[in-house]
């Protein structure tokens, strides 16, 4: 793809509507681009130590051609950075540059810097100027976009947080080049989602051309560039999360209860493989319910595992709480209203819906069938 002609994706919010470019050499045009719509604005970088050391120079010299001279704030890389004293470390760094409201802090990184980043811009001055730029597959095709930012808590993911739109999101597809394979497998779970939700043509076109999005080129572009066209579609639709856009958290109440079993510890398991194996658990749970035919959720499992992603409980290394315990944290969850269970369910692949009310014990019992400490002694 061309450095001079990105996609433009526009998520329609009225008079906070912003662009996602997407691209190659889009770090190079940041200073440009950002002037273009803050003027005058002096900035902050946020990062972690291994996109720094394979990022920063280019975007420094981007952001200074488009005569913007930024502090920068380094983070340790992991899932484990999204939490109260690294928000508290970013919010000192930005103060100690003396940024002002109207100046803007941009996130360079996957999606823990995103959603760090994000936070720490919306409570700061009470708000700045925020603008995106993922380093990860995951980040581009969906936690930069839409506004939603936070911190995790020993209780649960994502459970302190605000929600802040970017002023505009860069996504360079030259650096998903850098990526460790399986990080974009991890990016993938996500691309995936999309077309599980409502998009079919999306989820059989990648079933074909899955090796090329991988191999990056016009099919990477065009993947990244669906998905975004997909989330803004729902984002402009319901912001902050009242109604459709919760279609978005396919495969998340399972997965995010995965990832608080596992501690956050990304060596066992990262977040879009507790995704990918999430979506494969609801499929499975739709078709227990009689809701989707299992020849569905095989059609998911096949996938996830052509492109060797997990799918199954037992692809997680090492031990994991009982089912008990799983549903303990499945509860604590976010998408939780008044004690009732609500998760994304499916009536076939394209077709997700929000179920409200989901009784626990039938959550409590596929859980047990499912859980592989449970499989073995079946």
């Amino acid at each position: 793809m061309s450095t001079d002609q990105p996609v433009t994706v526009e998520v329609g919010l009225g008079d906070r509507a912003y662009d996602i470019l997407i691209g190659s050499g889009l770090l190079l045009r940041a200073g440009e681009e950002i002037s273009r719509r803050l003027p005058g604005t002096r900035a902050a970088v946020v990062t972690d130590e291994n996109v720094a050391a394979a990022h920063l120079d280019t975007l420094k010299a981007g952001l200074e051609k488009g005569g913007i001279q930024p502090t920068v704030i380094t983070m340790p890389p992991g899932e484990k950075t999204k939490s109260f004293a690294h928000l508290e470390a970013v919010v000192d760094g930005i103060l100690a540059a003396r940024l002002e409201r109207g100046d803007v802090v941009i996130a360079l990184g996957g999606g823990v810097i995103g959603d760090l980043t994000g936070f720490a811009a919306g409570i700061v001055r009470r708000g700045m100027n925020f603008v995106q730029i993922p380093t990860s597959l995951l980040a581009q095709v969906d936690s930069s976009v839409g506004g939603k930012t936070g911190i995790n808590s020993p209780r649960g993911k994502n459970l302190v947080g605000v929600f802040l739109q970017p002023k505009l999101v860069l996504a360079d597809t030259e650096v998903l080049d850098t990526l460790p394979v399986r990080e974009f497998r991890a990016g993938y779970a996500e691309l995936a989602k999309y077309g599980l939700i409502d998009r079919l043509d999306l989820f059989t076109w990648l079933e074909a051309n899955w090796e090329k999005v991988f191999a990056g080129g016009p099919e990477r572009a065009q993947a990244i560039a669906e998905a975004c066209r997909a989330k803004a579609d729902v984002v402009a639709r319901d912001e902050f999360e009242t109604g459709d856009r919760a279609l978005l958290n396919l495969g998340h109440t399972f997965g995010h209860a995965l990832e608080a079993a596992t501690q956050y510890d990304g060596a066992r398991l990262v977040h879009g493989e507790g995704v990918a194996i999430g979506m494969a658990l609801a499929h499975r749970f739709s078709s227990r319910l009689n809701l989707a035919s299992p020849d569905d959720a095989a059609r998911v499992e096949a996938h996830l595992s052509a492109v060797g992603l997990p799918w199954r409980m037992s692809d997680i290394p090492g031990d994991l709480p009982d089912a008990e315990a799983l549903l303990a944290f499945i509860t604590q969850d976010k998408k939780v209203s008044r004690g009732a269970l609500t998760f994304i369910l499916t009536r076939g692949v394209g077709q997700a819906f929000i179920a409200k009310d989901v009784p626990a014990s039938e959550v409590l019992s596929f859980l047990r069938e499912s859980h592989p400490v449970s499989r073995k002694a079946g």
